[in-house]
């Protein structure tokens, strides 16, 4: 079976694209990523994310640049931490070579969860 890890539905979320399986859109984990936060945090915090969802929202940002321009630095890459090499190994191929879009430069600081 194959997933397809970023879907769009119009009764869905107000046809927001969203992570599958979760109630979080597109829009929910750029917004995360620009407040500090690294996958790994998002993932602890919202235990039904996978790292492969992320990796392919962040890419489909970067695909939609338009609707999420506000989300992009200067230099094209997207705000807030991303995956580390190390973490951004596990992914497939295709979003490892994202560059700019899916790994930072180093490791990223997680942010500490809120109580």
């Amino acid at each position: 079976m194959t997933i397809k890890w970023v879907k769009s539905d119009p009764l869905v979320m107000n046809g927001e694209p969203f992570c599958y399986g979760t109630r979080l859109t597109v829009r929910n984990l750029l917004e995360m990523r620009s407040a500090g936060l690294a996958p790994a945090t998002m993932i602890a915090q919202n235990p039904e994310l996978r790292r492969v969802g992320i990796a392919t929202a962040f890419a489909y940002a970067a695909a939609h640049r338009d609707r999420y321009a506000t989300f992009f630095d200067e230099d094209g890459a997207l705000l807030g931490p991303g995956f580390s090499a190390t973490e951004a190994a596990e992914l497939p191929e295709d979003l490892r070579a994202a560059a700019g879009i899916v790994v930072t430069k180093g490791e990223p600081t997680p942010v500490a969860a809120q109580s």
